[in-house]
């Protein structure tokens, strides 16, 4: 008689969840679990977790370098479209569980496993990101998740670090101090402990990828980036690869406080959740590219892309990451950033970010038309038949109400 299929591919991080979801699932169900973990920048947390995973129970510890394609066929269509969650969020944690959750579902099928795992819990926005992925890409393979899980236990970060002590798993965590982070080259973000109250203040002890603002240097710093239809290309006047524009943005921000964002936020699931993030490299980003759109895009084409935007952010912080519509929204984007090209200087002070000169080939600036000198570009007489005809419909208005007087 065959051997039944107990291979699963579990999206491990070597955190506190993934840590104890590990060997409970080989210890509850028998699974024979493969880890996979992805390389989206975590540095340091990433040390050691193939030992970790095969001591914690795993048949296979497998870990993919994601970095380049995380920026190139995520981060960068994010940044063109302009998409922010609720006017704060950069979407750093949403953006990032597509592309793991895609890898692990080609993990899965080469490694002719049964199921896949993840160990986001029943409250969060996680476990619909990665589970609609799942249902897009492979929705033949089976989804199985712990946290929702009735025999799963495991539902405090109090109860998993005890199990964790049980069974000798190694965790940076503790009773004390017990932060859910997650890291990727574009942001960290911070919940939980203190931060589940929304009076508390983030202490500066939080603080991960930058100093607290108080901590920042007393002189500000410039910092140049170049764009070629949308896309950052180089730093300071220097072509630079994708990866590394990210991770010293992150340097030269961190260093000047950039990027700290304390936000109550909205949860698919309904629930208003409060999380601290910092996205220095990030949010230079952003705003040096809304910058360029300013000189780049026409009127219409810009207030019609804030609407875009909005959808954008929803989608991917739902998770639709793999859907038509995305893929719609992306060719509207494509074709807005196709003069979106220039140089932005950024100056950088005190957690501030702001534009310090704007320049384009493409400019739709004309130094001529923005001037109060009238001249043969523009004939102000024009202007008094247009706002006849553009205010008819309130003069009509007007003359009808005060007729009612």
């Amino acid at each position: 008689m065959a051997k039944s299929n107990k291979k699963v591919v579990l999206a491990y991080s070597g955190g506190l969840d993934t840590s104890v979801i590990l060997p409970w699932l080989k210890e509850t169900y028998g699974y024979d679990v493969i880890a996979f973990a992805a390389d989206l920048g975590q540095a340091e947390e990433l040390d050691g977790i193939k030992k970790k995973a095969l001591k914690s129970g795993a048949v296979k510890c497998i870990v993919k370098d994601l970095r380049k394609e995380f920026v190139t066929e995520y981060l960068w269509p994010m940044l063109k479209s302009g998409a922010i969650y609720e006017n704060g969020y950069l979407l750093g944690t949403s953006i990032a569980r597509p592309l793991i959750a895609k890898h692990q579902v080609l993990v899965a099928e080469a490694e002719g496993a049964m199921g896949v795992a993840h160990g986001a819990t029943g409250k969060g926005n996680d476990q619909v990101r990665f589970e609609l992925t799942y249902m897009a890409l492979n929705p033949s393979l089976k989804i199985i998740a712990p946290w929702k899980d009735p025999k799963f236990e495991l539902t405090s970060r109090e109860a998993a670090i005890e199990y964790a002590k049980k069974h000798k798993i190694p965790i940076e965590q503790s009773v004390k101090k017990i932060y859910s982070r997650d890291r990727n080259l574009w942001h960290i973000s911070h919940e939980g402990a203190e931060l589940e109250d929304p009076a508390n203040e983030p202490l500066d002890r939080l603080f991960v990828l930058s100093n607290p603002v108080s901590k920042a240097p007393n002189k500000p710093e410039y910092v140049v980036i170049g764009f070629e239809k949308g896309i950052p290309v180089a730093l300071n006047g220097k072509k630079t690869d994708p990866v590394k524009i990210i991770e010293q943005l992150n340097k030269i921000g961190g260093k000047h406080a950039v990027g700290q964002a304390d936000i109550v936020e909205n949860r698919l699931v309904g629930i208003k959740s409060r999380g601290v993030y910092e996205t220095p490299g990030g949010t230079i980003l952003v705003e040096a590219h809304k910058a360029l759109e300013t000189l780049t895009l026409d009127r219409e084409t810009s207030h019609y892309k804030q609407q875009v935007a909005l959808k954008y952010a929803e989608m991917v912080y739902y998770g639709q990451w793999f859907c038509q519509l995305r893929h719609a929204l992306d060719a509207f984007v494509n074709v807005t950033q196709q003069n979106v090209t220039g140089t932005v200087k950024m100056k950088l002070y005190k957690g501030r970010c702001t534009p310090a000169g704007i320049k384009s080939p493409k400019s739709l600036y004309s130094t001529k038309l923005a001037s109060f000198k009238m001249g043969d570009e523009y004939n102000p007489t024009d202007a008094t038949g247009f706002i006849r005809l553009f205010g008819l419909q309130m003069k009509v208005a007007g003359v009808v109400n005060k007729n009612k007087e």
